[in-house]
């Protein structure tokens, strides 16, 4: 039996195709449950995840799903705490780093001269050096914290954004309904929020999405080194540098470490739907392959 096709166009508007596809499904999925675990955790996790009071390295089972470490803390409990650190500091991270290089991006791009000169290189001074190593310095020489660490992959997280937005600005900027706009007794900043921004949107969106997966590594990794979370705190970079003292026990960084992988893919996964969810090209050949 066939489905009417006006039933079927009610559905597709509904929800777009792009957001349809398995990949899209199972980034809403992971990055729900995800979000879900983070608010939860303290009724949701079975132990406290600071309490030292269970068997030292018990390997995985009905009574301890993810084991315990070398302190006899439970790893499940860990796990899921550590998402109420790591998601929302990575969130809030990207978030600034959007809000920074955003403005400072559309500010070049539409006022030029000595404004993008003066931004531009700046930025060309940060990308100059290996992110990570530049994160390192950062935060060693701020000092070994989360908000430390929040704050030195923040230093190299800002540029991209300002580049990409400078160059979406550049396009638009010139077009006429911008022009129209400063004909009318428009402002520059009342021109720049009004006409330019909710134009470049869009892909700056798509990479704040994409980029959530990267700062979540970036800080993760300062944390393993030891550069971000300090013991006890259940921070997932922290956790699997702890498992690496006990690289026996296998559960103890391998659970943390699954955690950042899936958060990753996640966040990945609706990146890639959005960019193609915006992409008019894209989206019609979706919707064609679809049909």
């Amino acid at each position: 039996m066939r489905r009417d096709p006006l039933a079927r166009k009610g559905l597709t508007a509904r929800l777009p195709q792009a957001w349809r596809q398995p990949l899209a499904v199972s980034g809403v999925v992971i990055a729900v449950a995800w979000l879900v675990i983070a608010v939860a955790a303290p009724w949701l996790a079975p132990h406290d995840p600071l309490a030292q009071e269970l068997p030292r390295l018990a390997p995985p089972g009905p009574d301890h799903w993810f084991g315990t470490d070398q302190l006899g803390r439970d790893v499940l409990s860990r796990v899921m705490h550590g998402a109420r650190v790591s998601i929302p500091l990575t969130l809030a991270l990207v978030a600034l780093s959007l809000l920074i290089g955003g403005l400072l991006g559309a500010c070049a791009g539409y006022f030029g001269r000595w404004v993008d000169e003066t931004i531009m290189r700046l930025a060309d001074l940060v990308f100059a050096f290996p992110t990570v190593i530049l994160a390192m310095v950062v935060a060693a020489a701020l000092g070994a914290s989360l908000t430390n660490a929040v704050l030195a992959v923040l230093v190299v997280a800002w540029p991209a954004y300002a580049r990409v937005t400078r160059g979406l600005v550049l396009g638009v900027r010139e077009r006429e309904f911008v022009l129209s706009g400063r004909l009318l007794g428009f402002s520059a900043w009342r021109s720049l929020r009004v006409d330019v921004l909710p134009n470049v949107t869009g892909p700056i969106l798509v990479l704040a999405t994409l980029d959530i997966g990267t700062a979540l590594l970036l800080l993760s990794g300062l944390s393993f080194l030891g550069l971000g979370a300090k013991p006890p705190s259940p921070e997932w970079g922290a956790m699997v540098s702890s498992g690496v003292e006990v690289f026996d026990s296998w559960w103890v960084a391998t659970f943390p470490g699954l955690a950042i992988l899936t958060v990753v893919l996640a966040f990945n996964f609706l990146g890639d739907t959005l960019r193609d969810a915006l992409d008019p090209r894209t989206a019609r050949a979706i919707k064609e392959r679809a049909l």
